[in-house]
Formats: C-alpha cells, structure tokens, sequence
C-alpha cells in the first residue's frame, strides 16, 4: 500500500471473488457503461489524509456523469454548501464512486481511483466539458477520475425505490443568485473544505 497516497494495488484484474456476488473489471465495457446511464443517482466519496478529517459522502445526479474512456470518468460539480471533493482531490486524489440499482435485478458498482478537478479556465476544460450537455449556471469543476480499481457486488439489501423525476432546485437557485452572487457565494462557502484545505483553486490562487 501507499501510505503517502493511500490506494491499494488492484487485485489481480478480471479475477472473480467472493461467492459469485461480484466481480472485479479491467475496464468500464458497454454492459457497466449502460449500468451507469441507467442510474439516476450516484454517491461520491472523498476524505483528507489527516486520520483526524472529516469523511465526505455526497449523492449526485441530475445526469451530469460522463464515461470518457475504458478507465476515465467524470462529473460535473456545482457551487454548493461545501467544498469537500475538491478540496480533498487537491490534497490526495483518493475517491470512489458507488451506483446502487434501485429498480431492476439488484447490483451495485464501485469505481476507485484517483480525482482530479478542473476548473473552468484550467487547460483542458473546454476538451472535458464538450463531453456534456448545455452550460449549467453553477458549474464550478468537473472532477475527472481515473480507475485504479472497478468492482461490482451483489446489492442484495438495496431496498427498490421508484424514480418519478428529477429537481429543478439548483438550476432555479442559481438563476436566482446571478453570475455575482454565485461568484460571492463561492467566495464564502468553496474557498476551503470543513478541515481548512483549500478548495477551489479560482479562489486560493
């Protein structure tokens, strides 16, 4: 293990574990990609090298996920209450995603990797945004991630759950806030995560 960076080396890839519940994958195929398209919510989580930190779990939908390639994913992300993703990116890169099926025959798939946040104005942006749809006002980073480890497993106790829509609260939000207010809200709520590290780069440069 990596004491530094704190990810293990990937079992061997391909391999079968468990009792038949789960596999672990080389690369995101067309059958988890269409998994992942399918889900409407996904769960981020992050956490600060510091044993002392605070450990950051968010969901995420609102179809801002993008399967770039066979092991590069990435999310839009929105200027919010916090700023703990990124933060947490910047000092270590460690995360994983989880997709839980809450309709259809259960599973549930893991994406451990490295996170990295590009801001709008960093080199590449426009390269990594073209992958998504229409400009969203409070767009703040898309966090690229790249897989160290791809695994699925049974999820046997995800309860079912009917999806009826998606919220219109953000977009609304925003509107309301305007590009001065978003860039002030910014300002007081993203320029550090809850254990002081730096957030958005925008705002500590």
């Amino acid at each position: 293990m990596n004491l530094a960076r704190g990810i293990r080396a990937a079992p061997q890839l391909g391999a079968w574990y468990g009792s038949g519940m789960g596999k672990i994958f080389d690369a995101i195929d067309d059958e988890l990609a269409g998994f992942i398209a399918r889900q409407h919510v996904f769960f981020v989580a992050t956490a600060p090298l510091s044993g002392d930190g605070f450990v950051n779990v968010s969901p995420k939908g609102l179809d801002t996920f993008r399967v770039i390639g066979p092991r590069t994913v990435a999310y839009l992300d929105f200027i919010g209450s916090g700023v703990e993703t990124i933060a947490h990116a910047r000092e270590n890169g460690r995360i994983v995603l989880l997709w839980c099926a809450f309709e259809g025959p259960p599973r549930i798939l893991r994406i451990h990797g490295r996170a990295e946040a590009v801001e709008p104005g960093d080199e590449g942006w426009a390269d990594i945004r073209a992958h998504f749809g229409p400009p969203r006002p409070s767009e703040r980073a898309i966090i690229r991630v790249e897989a160290a480890r791809i695994s699925t497993s049974c999820g046997y106790g995800v309860p079912l759950y009917e999806y009826t829509g998606e919220r219109t609260q953000l977009d609304d939000w925003a509107k309301r806030k305007g590009p001065e207010g978003l860039q002030a809200y910014a300002a007081q709520h993203n320029a550090a995560s809850l254990d002081g590290l730096p957030g958005l780069r925008s705002l500590n440069d």
